[in-house]
């Protein structure tokens, strides 16, 4: 079949993975269409299992509880409020695009996580268009953590933190570069409006929203155990990840969600289980509590994975094993399969040989009980032969 390309953001994934179907309209350049966050279509996938809470995740109201209480999240008491960046700043945007901009440009991390949210909110009560906006090359950072490689990452006896303050640095990282992620996925592919649909891009805002809320959470622990963001070293290994995919949708959402993402569901309980051990249940609760929420997140990209797929004409499957050999990215187990399996995610997209596997255990089975049957049979005829 002839090679045909769609227009800008998916030329480069069609042009590697496949066919798209014979007529594409042009995107719009400055879509204003709008249908409000309760009531954007999503096109249901073929032959492909969705988490189950997906649709209650995209229709659930504004989560404001961005505080961790005494048994968990609450709204951030008065009392104890810190400023706060002022609406004001996004007074000049007309899109939800144009605010995603400027969330990828500011560097104080705790600003970049309430505008984050300032953002999503804003969105979602006044019914602004997605717009179209640049993204920066590479979003602010502040000047502390140092990137590092991730071989310079020190062990946690040489990083000056303790045990739960390390694990809780590395994580409260991730939600940061997390957020950028999600944004830079709105803003970067906002002049696609027309071929990718609302939905796209109000499902990444709203995982940007809840990635926010985490390094919120993440930050506000580390302050209780007498620590911040930038203690210690950091890698820039996500963002090269994403780097990665700047040009293609595809790639973008394999490399993200179904593989960074997803490690996220693999590491969850073991850092819960570690906590416990350390003795630290607040910090385990929380970071418990941010490991059931990565679920619609890995489900989201699961979703738009599958239908950009199904758009160029590909099987979900194969495409996603031509980007990672394609991009040069190793899946690492060990893997938690109940939770990738509930966020949609089939073993063998990520363990080809799970079902070879399975034939073989079923083949041996097999063996077995012919190599019964014979005998029984044997033992039959010589008892028959005896009398």
């Amino acid at each position: 079949m002839q090679q045909v390309q769609f227009r800008g953001m998916l030329s480069t994934a069609i042009h590697k993975f496949g066919s798209p179907a014979p007529h594409v309209p042009p995107p719009l350049k400055h879509c204003r269409c709008f249908s409000s966050a309760t009531s954007i279509h999503y096109p249901a996938l073929h032959q492909h299992p969705q988490w189950s809470g997906l649709q209650n995740w995209r229709r659930s109201p504004l989560n404001h509880d961005r505080y961790w209480g005494p048994n968990g999240p609450i709204p951030e008491p008065k009392e104890i409020q810190i400023s706060r960046p002022s609406p004001s700043i996004f007074s000049s945007c007309s899109s939800l695009a144009e605010m995603g901009s400027i969330v990828l440009s500011t560097a104080d991390p705790l600003t970049k996580a309430k505008l984050s949210h300032l953002a999503f909110t804003k969105w979602y009560q006044e019914g602004l268009p997605i717009g179209v906006s640049d993204a920066p090359s590479t979003p602010a950072r502040p000047p502390k953590p140092e990137l590092v490689s991730p071989k310079e990452i020190p062990p946690p006896k040489r990083s000056g933190l303790p045990l739960n303050a390390y694990m809780l640095h590395n994580l409260a990282h991730v939600e940061l570069n997390a957020i950028d992620l999600a944004w830079d996925t709105v803003v970067r592919f906002s002049p696609y409006t027309e071929l990718l649909g609302e939905g796209f891009f109000a499902d990444f805002a709203h995982v940007a929203d809840d990635e926010s809320r985490h390094f919120t959470w993440c930050s506000q622990r580390l302050a209780e155990l007498g620590f911040s963001y930038g203690d210690m070293l950091a890698h820039g290994l996500l963002w090269r990840e994403c780097k990665k995919s700047s040009d293609n949708v595809a790639a973008r959402l394999a490399v993200i969600p179904l593989v960074q993402e997803a490690r996220g569901l693999d590491a969850g309980p073991r850092l819960v289980n570690k906590l416990i051990g350390f003795g630290d249940h607040r910090t385990s609760n929380i970071v418990e509590k941010i490991a059931d929420e990565e679920v619609a997140h890995v489900a989201v990209g699961v979703y738009w994975f599958v239908s950009v797929c199904q758009k160029m004409g590909r099987s979900p499957g194969s495409t996603f094993t031509e980007i990672l050999k394609e991009y040069n990215v190793e899946l690492k187990g060990p893997f938690n399969y109940s939770a990738r399996e509930e966020a949609g995610i089939p073993r063998e997209w990520y363990e080809p040989s799970s079902t070879s596997k399975e034939e073989n255990k079923l083949s041996e089975v097999y063996d077995r009980l012919a190599c019964i049957i014979s005998m029984e049979q044997e033992n039959s005829s010589l008892g028959k032969l005896s009398k």
